[in-house]
């Protein structure tokens, strides 16, 4: 009997799998590796010379170090096999140097953002994060753009790497960036500071509830510090989010969300440079692009035509010379939600928060769906936050491209994936499929896995295997598990396609240069080293 059959008539092995996984105190963010294997005990369907390799994720920045192992000639970080010779292809370009194919290259160029016009005024720009969200206020906030415009001054304070999950230091590196903030705040080179305080997205994410609310008062706390000093230093200070988090951590039949949401945040303008707080006026009904336009506005920038966000502040805004300097505070994952149940924000002391919010001039910013590039009735995340609190307009994300591509055909006659197919099948080799499994992640999607299937069904592959990458955010419990079923029941469906691998995505998407946990996804991948998974191995678990 087939492996095939047997699963039909005995659920998914991989499914099973990972649910002993999870009675184990494993999850799906740090779940560890499954391999399927045949019945001699040797993996099923590894990568080998010849064969074709499609990243399907969508995000980038946690996708470079892997893509980085499997395609770049004399790879330094951990021992790999010498010029593994696939041919690669990612959906969205991660890294423009990496030695890959690229089906949806950018569009063009994001001209023009925040940082660009600041450095091109002449004027010293800072900008504060711990290790954890450098990406954000670097690639993203220049509108995905690796360059350091001239003036600009990146200060990157390392976030803990002694603690196996952050729920452990839910404090973070919060404390040391606000120690930065102050610094830059007395330096009066500096007219525009921008800063991330991480913790509120980063911890919200995991499912500890006091780790949660001490994450909350944190960055409460460290805010505290950076008022006073703006106070002091008689700077305008604005106080904003990328998108809400943890404000919303229940869904409404009590299961934990540990995503993101579709929630407004807070914008909050205290210029210290006057005696009456309330001498500026904000318009309601503003979003993050608006934010870059209103920063320039207090500055006395004319805006450039590329940003068609405008100013909060009200018509005729500041138009002030004033040579006040700005502290830009990013509070990520720092949502807004008027109900107490399940809104950790509110849950927290929060005084330092509170007390800006009812003094000083405030409104609500969209930072989901339409207004930040994204599918209408989505959630927002630190990517497209940061993207379009930079950029100060509307960007359509890839998402959105490739759904648009899906729609109308066009991704099924996509050059990248019909060379990489077609070149696989003449030399009689395989087609790896890789990425995230899950139905709404910033990563990706399980629809763009269906179509990328499709083409293969069409091309006529007879071997395509998928690698899973599983991370529990703003899913419900035992979701990775349901998923993979859901991939191996659309494969059975289709007739074509065998997933052979799971593995957390914190060992398979990491940013930071943990090497040791990238090695343990490339060794899954490539040398099918992991808990083996087969039907005989589930029957005498």
């Amino acid at each position: 009997m087939t492996d095939a059959s047997t699963n039909q008539r005995s659920g998914s092995v991989l499914g099973q799998a990972i649910r002993a996984a999870y009675r184990r105190g494993e999850e799906d963010e740090t779940l560890e590796p499954l391999v399927k294997v045949d019945r001699s005990g040797a993996p099923r369907g590894r990568f080998s010379r010849g064969d074709a390799v499609i990243f399907y994720d969508i995000r980038g920045e946690r996708e470079i170090e892997i893509t980085r192992s499997l395609t770049e000639p004399g790879f330094p970080h951990f021992r790999v096999v010498d010029d593994l010779g696939v041919d690669f292809v990612t959906l969205i370009e991660y890294e423009p140097s990496l030695r890959v194919r690229v089906a949806y290259p950018k569009e063009e160029k994001i001209k023009n953002t925040l940082a660009e016009v600041v450095s091109r005024a002449g004027l010293r720009l800072a900008k504060i994060a711990e290790s954890e969200k450098a990406t954000h206020i670097g690639f993203f906030m220049n509108g995905k753009n690796d360059a350091v415009f001239p003036g600009e001054e990146r200060v990157i304070v390392p976030s803990p790497q002694t603690i196996a999950n952050y729920d452990e230091q839910p404090e973070m590196s919060a404390g040391e960036v606000a120690d930065e903030i102050i610094k830059k705040a007395r330096d009066p080179r500096f007219r525009v500071v921008v800063a991330n305080f991480a913790n509120v997205d980063v911890v919200g994410h995991i499912e500890k509830k006091e780790a949660v609310l001490r994450a909350v008062e944190t960055v409460d706390r460290e805010l505290g510090r950076v008022v006073a000093e703006a106070e002091k230093q008689g700077a305008t200070l604005i106080v904003t989010a990328d998108h809400g988090t943890v404000e919303e951590w229940l869904y409404p039949d009590g299961v934990v969300n540990t995503g993101h949401t579709k929630n407004p945040v807070p914008f909050v303008l205290a210029d210290f440079s006057e005696r009456d707080p309330f001498v500026l006026r904000l318009r309601d009904g503003g979003e993050l692009a608006d934010v870059a336009p209103t920063v320039l506005d207090v500055l006395g920038i004319a805006p450039p035509p590329e940003m068609t966000g405008r100013s909060i502040l009200c018509a005729g805004g500041r138009g002030s010379q004033k040579r006040t300097q700005i502290l830009l505070i990013i509070l990520d994952g720092w949502g807004v939600r008027d109900a107490d149940a399940g809104n950790l924000i509110a849950q927290s002391r929060t005084p330092n928060f509170d007390a800006l919010w009812a003094r000083f001039p405030r409104a609500l910013l969209q930072s989901s769906g339409e207004a930040v590039g994204m599918p209408a009735g989505t959630v927002g995340n630190s990517e497209a936050g940061h993207l379009h609190i930079g950029a100060g307009r509307r960007i359509l994300l890839d998402r959105v491209r490739i759904d648009n591509a899906i729609a109308d055909g066009t991704f099924f006659s996509n050059p990248s994936f019909l060379e990489a197919m077609g070149g696989a099948k003449r030399r009689g080799r395989a087609l790896h499929l890789m990425g995230i499994v899950s139905h709404y992640s910033s990563h990706g999607t399980i629809r763009h896995l269906f179509a990328l299937l499709q083409v293969a069904k069409k091309v006529g592959l007879p071997e395509v295997y998928i690698h899973a990458f599983l991370g529990r955010r703003g899913e419900k419990p035992e979701s990775g598990a349901i998923y993979i079923e859901k991939v191996e029941d659309y494969c059975r469906e289709l007739g074509l396609g065998e997933v052979v691998t799971v593995i957390g995505r914190y060992w398979s998407l990491d940013r930071e240069e943990n090497w040791t946990r990238v090695e343990k996804a490339y060794r899954a991948l490539v040398h099918g080293e992991g808990r083996p998974v087969g039907n005989f191995f589930v029957r005498n678990s």
